[in-house]
This record gives C-alpha cells, structure tokens and sequence, in this order.
C-alpha cells in the first residue's frame, strides 16, 4: 500500500505552619525549576484533579533529573522513569479518559472538570513532559560524554568500528528483523504496545507514491544499546544505518523511528469465569489489541508517514507527540556503563541478627518480642530467612502468604515449594489480576501446584493486596502462630528499590487476626477482627472513626493531630474525613508521595493541613497512620493507600504498632522525614507543589544510622 500525500527529635505533635519557599530559578546545583505546574484547573473545588496531579508528580521525579548534585548516570535512570512513568500513564490513565468520552460521561469529576476537559488539560500538559523528558535525557548523555562514557550514532564512527558494527549487525541483529511491506496483498501490520518501529520509505518507480514498509526494533528480545569496542550505539540507530539490507533491490528513501502506546487498563469478567487463571490468560491476549492512544514520532519524519500512521491507527492530531529522540527513554534504564563513579555509591542493607543465639532460631527471637525492619536499609533477607527456616522447622505444620507482585528471587518461591514438598500446608493466595505481573503470578501459581501447595486466586470482585503471611508452629503448650505484617510485595528485588516497613511478631491477637483473614480468603468464613483494620470490610470505617476521635479531643480542647504517610491520597470519603477533622482544629501532616487531591491551606476548610511528597534514591512505599489520642498515640502500618480501589475493591491489611518501643520508632521515621529537605516539596493552595530548600535526607540519614562511620 501506498503512502497518502543530622535528624530532629520527635516533637508531640505535627509542628507549626511554615511559609512555603519562593520559587528560585536557575540555582547553582543545576534545579532550574522548583516549582510544578498546578493542580487545580477549577479554582471552586476542594479536589485537585487526579491526573493533573499525578503530572506534578512525574515533574517532580524530573527535577531529579535535572538536579546536578544527583550523578549523571542517576540523572540518566531518573529520566527513564519519567518516561516509564509516562508510558503507564497513557496505557491505563488516559486509556480510561478514552472509554469514558466514548461512553458519552458528562458527569465532572470531584474536581468539577469532565472528561474531555480533562483530556485536554492532559494532552497540553504532556505534550511539555515529553519534550522535556527528551532534553534531559540528552543533557544527561552529554554529561556522560564529558566523563568519557562514549555514546555515538553510527555515522560519528570510524571506518574500523563501522565494520566492526556490520559484523556485528549480519550476526546477531538481522536474522532477528522482519520487514513488512504494506500493499494490497499485506495488510498493514499490527503494531504491538510500547514497540518502537522504523517508519521505511520505498521508491516505487517513476510517477508513483512511495511504498510504506515497517520494521520493528526488536527491544527486548535485543538489548536497546549496542556496544561497539567501548562506545554504545543505539540499536535502532544501527538498523537505520543497514536498512538497505533488508530491502535489497529496492531504494530506501527515508527510515523514521516511530513508537505506539495502546490501552492496557482491560477489565477482566470475574463473575462469569469458571476458570479465573484462563480468564485472565484469555484477557491478556485481547489486552494486546487495545486501542491505540498515542503515537510518538521523530520530528523530521515526513507528513505523509505521519498523517499514514495516524489514520491507520486512529488517532486524533492531538494524541501525536513529535520528539527529537531518543524515543522510549525507559528503555535506557540500564545502559552497559561499568561506571560506579557516577552512580550513587554502592549501599549493602544491614542484616540484623535475628537468632537468639547458636542453637536458637528466628522463632526464639520473635517469642521474645516483635521485630520491626526498615527496608532497604534493613535488608530482605530477613524475611527470606523466616520463610526458610519454616520450609524446613519439622515442628512448622502451615505457612500460609499473600503473593501480589513477587519478582523472580528464587529463594521465596523455593522455601513455598519445599515447605510443600516436607508436607506441610501450604496456602499461597497469588492475585491474578497485578496489573503487568499476571503472567509472572500465572507461572508461579502452576509452578506451586506442582509442587503440592494449595493456590488460592483470591476474591472474586477483589484485587487482594495485602502483603501478610501466618506461620503455624507446634510448640511446648500447644500451637503458636508467627505472622509478617509489611508496607511492601514480598519482592527481594524491590526491596533494595523501596522504602518499606516490616514487622514480625509471635503477638496471640495478631496472629488470630492474620489466621481470621486467611480463612475468610479461602473460606469465605464470616471474621471478626480484634486489631486488624481489614479493607474492604474494616478499614474505611476505622479511619473514620480514628479521625473523628482526634476531632472530638480538637472540640475538648486537647491537642489534636494526625500524621499519615501514603503513595496516594485520592478517595474523596477520606479527603471529606480529613476537611472535617482540619475544620474541627486537628493539625494534620501529610506525607503524599505521588497523587493528592486534597486541597491544603483553604481557610475555613483546611487550613491546619499541609502536605508534603518525598522522593530520593529510593521509591517512598510504606504506609504509615499516626493519632494525637490525647497525648497517648496510636500508629498503625499496612499496605493501603487512601485510594477508592484500596479500602473498597482490593483485600488490604492495616496493623496497629502494639509494641511501645516500635510505637516510637514509627514515629521518629515520621518526624525524619517530615524533617527532610533533600528531597521534599511541599503543596500549596494553589495547587502547586514548591521545592523545600536544604539538603537533609531522611533517606542518607537512615542509611548512615545502619552503618555509622
């Protein structure tokens, strides 16, 4: 077919109001822009629009990558993630602003905006993200360049090395490529999400339009960089430069690298699956073939292909980004540069000692008391050891875990398999539906069945996210439970990635609770919790009712505050709970990673609420819930967020801190982090979030405490 023409001691309370830092621009360090755009698009409502927020939010991870003081190889990985980031955003966030302008929604948001507004604010803004995502990523190879890491096109290398590449291109590349030539025997191809394709012009004789051909670029089953001698060539680059290759007879007039994202956000029927793991297996081959929603293009590529591109994929003008490249910059998250210097040092988790002593083991330990660990800075591997020692312990009759997202670690799955193997019960409830890790826990769901463990895919209707796993052990006197309750998945390889908090403990109640929950997962058994706030039966209400307690001691005239700590602030209940709580006089502190759509600062309605989000080296992932109580507080710790999906469609498990000296140490990561400045920006009622001047780290600060100098 043709072509168409040093850390503060915790204070009792949330402290005092600060006036937020004016806006600075081009500071000596490099952060030429320490403020995001704004949140609010209508200036009436108590909400922040969820998208436009969560836009701020992949700002402020750029401006880590903009920031000087961060190495460049660090300032590269930042930049990928924006741009992964941004990747997930339109699969599934922009997708679903499709669906619903399709659906014909004209019903405005909380935030009084409707879809189609808030496309169009989303398209706007992204637009800019893109380009600038594009030119940092640009800067931060130039940097690299200075440093002696070589990055080239293929046209910038010397005849050796150009030779050297196309033995290298005939070996390992070209057998893997396919052209395809659109004509009216073959139809135009389908064009596989997040694939990055080249655009190929054929000369089709005197008088006659151009032939359109498509070549994927095989990221994935090929690495993205291509090394030649000591110098990286991206590989598209090096197919470009041979493309001839591939359409021997035929005059290649132009090749354009060109990249589709589709719709993922694919809703699996689990009321008429009689087979939950084919449902999802059937599922997520249509999620394949969703809709086109954006196409990225390189800007010297012709209008033609542009307008051929467009048409066939179905997009309006504005769902095309036109960059400068490199296209896909997630993919270059782990370029091959053996250069430690200029990443962040190296950092080894301590491992605490858990038993008690040679002839003890973890249980020992946790029989005289709870154990609380601080990821990464405390390592994994703890909770690995806790498992093993169960698969193996011929007094452990039952080990029973949630499985949400697990990664590859084969220790976890080897101590499941072999506990099963020693014949113990084995329960492993494995959600299905972790949107981009369904195959993963596929496999590993067969893989435990084989192995003789009894594999529960949870709860129709619900996503099960809670991260909690019950251990049965015969002991002197009976039967005693062991439970792990964590902020994070039992994943050893985000473990090292992302804050999270993990407490183990022999505590009767909680282990009740735990065995309580795991019976009415598979059982379907009616539960009564004595500590356990459980979503979505318990939970939403306990918030509630622990936030209009602390607005009761506001109306008694005690000191009244809440400090919370979340990667999402979105349920318009909850926010609602919070402005009651501010209009009462409770001080509110709010630790918002990512998306918020409480308003702070609003006189009358939320005044006494501020609100920070705390980036850095490490993703911020845990959970945490802290109440004043009349001077007596209370925290509690889990795996939701204040999110609609969280407390009313998933299973979430969120636990109270028993121990006093936990208690304590809760409160004092919380003070460290609202203490922060490295890394944190603070929301105004604008909408806005500005950069905090300073460099205090929580972050190092932890870090440094497991190992002092």
């Amino acid at each position: 077919m043709t072509v168409p023409a040093k850390k503060p001691e915790r204070s009792p309370r949330p402290s005092e109001p600060a006036r937020a830092p004016r806006r600075r621009r081009k500071e000596e360090d490099g952060r030429d822009d320490l403020r995001t755009h704004s949140t609010v698009a209508n200036t009436e409502s108590p909400f922040l629009n969820r998208e436009l927020s969560w836009l701020a939010f992949n700002e402020r991870v750029l401006a880590e990558a903009r920031d000087l003081r961060n190495p460049p190889l660090e300032r590269l990985k930042y930049a990928a993630i924006c741009g992964s980031n941004l990747d997930e955003f339109f699969m599934v966030r922009v997708a679903g602003i499709h669906r619903q302008i399709a659906a014909g929604v004209n019903t405005p948001g909380p935030d009084g905006l409707l879809p189609r507004e808030t496309l169009a604010l989303v398209r706007e803004r992204t637009q800019v993200m893109l380009r600038e995502i594009e030119r940092v990523t640009r800067s931060a190879l130039k940097d690299l360049r200075a440093q002696g890491v070589k990055f080239a096109r293929v046209a910038e290398l010397g005849k050796r090395a150009r030779a050297q590449l196309r033995e290298h291109y005939l070996a390992e590349i070209q057998p893997v490529l396919t052209p395809l030539v659109v004509d009216p025997s073959h139809p135009f191809p389908y064009l596989s999400n997040l694939s990055l394709n080249l655009a190929v012009l054929l000369d089709a004789g005197e008088d006659e339009e151009p032939d359109f051909a498509r070549v994927k670029v095989p990221v994935g089953v090929l690495p993205r960089a291509v090394c030649v001698g000591d110098t990286v060539v991206l590989l598209e680059d090096v197919i470009a430069a041979h493309i001839g290759d591939l359409f021997k007879g035929r005059a290649v007039l132009a090749a354009h690298t060109f990249r589709v994202t589709r719709n993922t956000d694919y809703e699996f029927e689990e009321e008429e699956a009689e087979d939950l793991l084919a449902t999802i297996e059937d599922g997520l081959r249509r999620r394949r073939f969703g809709s086109a929603v954006r196409l990225e293009v390189m800007r010297e590529t012709p209008r033609a292909i542009t307008a051929f591109l467009q048409e066939r994929l179905r997009l309006a003008p504005e769902d095309i980004y036109l960059l400068d490249g490199p296209l896909g910059t997630a993919d270059l998250m782990g370029l091959p540069v053996k250069r430690p210097d200029l990443a962040f040092p190296a950092y080894v988790p301590a491992v605490p000692d858990l038993d008690a002593d040679e002839d003890s083991g973890i249980f020992d330990t946790l029989r005289q008391g709870d154990v609380l660990l601080h990821h990464p800075y405390d390592g994994f591997t703890n909770i690995l050891d806790f498992l093993e020692e169960a698969s193996r312990d011929p007094q452990v009759l039952a080990i029973k875990q949630t499985l949400y997202r697990t990664g590859d670690d084969p220790r976890l799955l080897g101590a499941l398999r072999t506990a099963a193997e020693n014949g113990k019960q084995v329960v492993a409830l494995i959600e299905l539906k972790a949107r981009f890790d369904e195959q993963r826990n596929i496999s590993w769901a067969r893989k435990l069945e084989r192995a003789g463990a009894h594999v529960v895919y949870g709860v129709a209707g619900l996503k099960t996210h809670a991260k909690v796993t019950l251990i049965v052990r015969r002991e002197e006197g009976g039967l005693r439970r062991y439970v792990h309750i964590g902020t994070g998945n039992y994943n050893a390889k985000t473990a090292r990635l992302y804050t999270d908090l993990s407490l183990l403990s022999a505590d009767p109640d909680l282990g009740a609770d735990v065995a309580e929950l795991f019976n009415h997962l598979t059982g379907y058994a009616a539960a009564e919790y004595t500590h356990l706030l459980v979503a979505p039966d318990t939970a939403r209400r306990g918030f509630e009712t622990l936030l209009e307690r602390e607005a009761a001691h506001a109306r008694d005239g005690e000191d009244a505050w809440v400090r919370v700590k979340l990667n999402q602030l979105t349920d318009p209940g909850m926010i609602e709970a919070l402005y009651r709580a501010a209009r009462e006089g409770v001080r509110v502190e709010l630790i918002i990673r990512g998306v918020c759509c409480l308003r702070p600062g609003v006189p009358g309605l939320s005044q006494s609420i501020r609100v920070r989000s705390l980036l850095g080296r490490y993703l911020e992932h845990a959970r945490v819930f802290a109440f004043g109580n009349g001077g007596s507080p209370e925290v509690y710790f889990g795996s939701a967020d204040w999110m609609s999906r969280n407390l009313d469609r998933r299973v979430e498990v969120i636990a109270p801190v028993l121990d006093d000296h936990h208690r304590e140490a809760f409160l004092s990561i919380l003070d460290t982090e609202w203490a922060d400045t490295r890394g944190s920006w603070e929301l105004n009622v604008a909408g806005e979030y500005m950069k905090l001047p300073g460099d205090f780290s929580a972050q190092a600060t932890f870090a440094a405490a497991r190992h002092p100098q």
